[in-house]
């Protein structure tokens, strides 16, 4: 980070392969997050005040965005939260997740999230964009494994976004995946290496976590990895709205970079969560680094907030930081 982006921040192997297969899952899931000033009417095409459209990560869905939601439409701004593909009422819980489980079963039941792309998440993206923008400017946010869509969004649509915010998302630049993002130095003090997945065959094409385990163990690291500074019933709630399966080639063999020529094109914002224990700060600041690297004429700007990987507690931290973001693109 430089200087300048520091004081704005200051504001505001083979087992470790198959530990990200529950990793990715895992660092998808972003809940309590917080945007603008009262709206005002558009008065034509990209004109108005900005609409958020709101991307969650892996094994998550649009209700994990519910108390931003909340905070924007108290506000009185627009926010629209996506549900992907495969995700929220389109989910896919296997027979064998439910009571009584068969964890037998449950290793080797087939998904349909097996043949969902990063292609298809952006497709889906951008055609909510592509609505979004008849009322005015969008601002695309992304939490988690969310960024990859961002990335993949921006590539093809940079014209239709007015600015990209990252929730401590992963944002490949000079790395292809999230995957080789992870194993880097700077990712291998994650938490999420210790989340232990469902030992899925590689065949089968999906990352899976039993997040209804009854382990002690298995909570405390959800827990230590997700949100830290949640009360156990506020994890354990947390858990029951996550869903087991996330299309495997998305996080581990896609490449999910932002492209110089499109992406590099739009204004950029990352909120860098400082008690991340799941995508850990030096992991944020390589992103950071890189993607400014690949586009040094239109760097990051670079935001802070104490918050574990679920995001802060009140929703209104990250929806003051976006309210400058909604004043940027007005």
């Amino acid at each position: 980070m430089t200087k300048e982006q520091h004081s704005d921040a200051q504001a505001g192997g083979t087992s470790r392969r198959s530990a990200l297969k529950a990793a990715v899952a895992g660092a998808g899931t972003i809940a309590a997050l917080g945007a603008a000033t009262p709206a005002a009417h558009a008065d034509g095409p990209g004109r108005g005040a900005p609409t958020f459209v709101l991307v969650h990560g892996s094994g998550s869905n649009s209700f994990a965005w519910q108390p931003l939601l909340r905070e924007l439409g108290l506000r009185g701004h627009r926010a629209i939260a996506v549900d992907l593909p495969g995700h929220g009422l389109g989910a896919y819980l296997p027979e064998s997740y439910q009571s009584p489980q068969d964890l037998d079963r449950l290793r080797t039941e087939p998904s349909p999230l097996s043949k969902v792309t990063l292609a298809d998440f952006a497709a889906h993206v951008i055609a909510t964009v592509r609505q979004a923008r008849r009322n005015g400017p969008v601002v695309l946010v992304g939490a988690s494994l969310g960024g990859a869509t961002l990335n993949a969004v921006a590539n093809q649509v940079p014209e239709l976004i007015a600015h990209l915010v990252y929730t401590s998302a992963f944002c490949p630049t000079k790395h292809p995946s999230v995957l080789q993002l992870v194993l880097t130095p700077e990712g291998a003090g994650s938490s999420m290496f210790r989340i232990p997945p469902v030992q899925t065959p590689p065949e089968l094409g999906v990352n899976r976590v039993n997040w209804r385990s009854a382990d002690p163990a298995f909570f405390a690291i959800v827990k230590d990895s997700l949100a830290a500074d949640r009360t156990d019933a506020e994890v354990r709630t947390l858990m029951n709205i996550l869903e087991p399966d996330e299309s495997a080639s998305i996080g581990l063999t896609e490449d999910a970079r932002g492209l110089p020529a499109t992406w590099g094109r739009v204004p950029r914002t990352f909120v860098r969560y400082t008690e991340d224990h799941t995508i850990p700060l030096s992991l944020q600041d390589l992103m950071i680094r890189e993607a400014d690297e690949v586009t040094p004429h239109n760097r990051f700007r670079v935001r802070s907030l104490s918050a574990p990987h679920l995001g802060p507690r009140d929703p209104a931290l990250l929806a003051d930081e976006l309210e400058l973001v909604a004043r940027l693109s007005h």
